[in-house]
């Protein structure tokens, strides 16, 4: 996708997603067979639901017709939020994950290495978390700067407690 097509799509798309209150996070357009395939992503502080990207998705394909900005030819559009297992790229993507445990890839300059940590804040420079205890020890703080951060991605727990059972 050529960058002007990119920056198109992004202009034309994201007051229709803002409108519904989600954000845009990614836009992908590829080929599939002779079609084109253009991908949504959006997210929410609450997530997505499937009710939202449907009608989200009527809401683009009524646009895009009115338009040429996907050109002549025939496209799929599909409308989906990010998924569990996305990389966290963003400011908001780290706050949105306060609470969860995250795998952080660090930079050669902070060491190196992978670390499996819980956010507990998240600020303007950096993620205040809890690295759990292994065999019976203690879980330590850990302060990480987002400087140091070559990849996060936010592991699945199937035996999280829920927020609702932490606060009771």
């Amino acid at each position: 996708m050529s960058t002007t097509q990119s920056e198109r799509l992004r202009g034309l798309l994201e007051p229709l997603v803002h409108a519904k209150d989600l954000d845009l996070e990614e836009i992908e357009v590829s080929r599939a067979g002779r079609r084109g395939l253009l991908r949504v992503i959006v997210d929410s502080e609450e997530g997505v639901e499937l009710d939202a990207c449907a009608e989200l998705s009527r809401v683009i394909s009524e646009k895009l017709d009115e338009t040429d900005a996907m050109g002549e030819g025939e496209y799929v559009l599909e409308v989906s939020s990010p998924g569990a297992d996305r990389p966290l790229t963003q400011h908001r993507h780290y706050v949105r994950a306060t609470g969860r445990l995250v795998k952080l890839q660090l930079t050669p300059e902070a060491g190196g290495g992978e670390v499996v940590t819980r956010i507990l804040a998240v600020d303007e420079d950096g993620l205040d978390t809890e690295v759990p205890g292994v065999k019976g020890r203690k879980a330590t703080a850990r302060r990480v700067e987002f400087a140091e951060i070559a990849k996060a991605r936010v592991e699945i727990e199937f035996n999280r407690k829920d927020k609702k059972e932490e606060e009771a």
